[in-house]
């Protein structure tokens, strides 16, 4: 996505430093910039703007405001970056523990604001990709179970050997246009309704 393209809401009560952030992502390209002074209601306009990524400054922030702030961010799910005054070795951590993409300690500085900008994104992006790996990985391993469970229910009930039951599960897939898990699902639950049980 172009930089011009992301629309990017920057959060933060204090006017000239919000004017200090917008200037720095205007210079760098960035063309959507939406500043909100209020956090009031925060989620709120974080749902009605859908920003891309969102750059949070907090000046002196307190533990209460901190944690609102990481709540914020773990249900977002899109690249954060927060500019604090100062911060302790916890904020730290619980703004890790939270998915902040970038966490920046006394760095607010025009010109800093592009690139510490782009690493938030670049950063989200991969943890994101990392978590769909797993979720991927998660669904193979889930599809090879109910797979392997269905070639035991037919080399049961039909007295096939286990390539035979594999290859009628791939055949029935393939004339249904469904995946090999999704078939091997289906049987799976009509033998639970159908039968006292099955070699699980």
């Amino acid at each position: 996505m172009a930089a011009s393209a992301l629309v990017i809401l920057v959060i933060d009560e204090n006017h000239i430093r919000a004017s200090i952030i917008e200037a720095g992502l205007r210079e760098a390209g960035h063309e959507r910039v939406i500043v909100v002074h209020d956090v009031d209601g925060i989620a709120r306009r974080i749902g009605d703007i859908n920003p891309d990524v969102i750059v949070i400054d907090l000046e002196n922030p307190n533990r209460d405001m901190l944690e609102n702030m990481f709540q914020l961010s773990r249900a977002v799910k899109r690249p954060v970056a927060m500019f604090v005054d100062r911060a302790d070795k916890a904020s730290i951590e619980a703004a890790v523990d939270a998915g902040v993409s970038a966490y920046v300690v006394d760095g607010l500085r025009q010109e800093r604001v592009k690139p510490i900008l782009d690493m938030a994104v670049s950063r989200f992006n991969a943890f994101a990709r990392l978590i769909r790996e797993l979720e991927e990985a998660r669904s193979e391993l889930e599809g090879r179970k109910l797979i392997d469970r269905a070639k035991g229910i037919l080399m049961k009930s039909r007295g096939l050997p286990e390539d035979a039951a594999y290859a009628l599960l791939r055949k029935t897939a393939m004339n249904q246009n469904r995946k090999i898990a999704e078939v091997a699902e289906s049987l799976i639950t009509a033998a639970d309704l159908l039968g006292p049980g099955d070699p699980a």
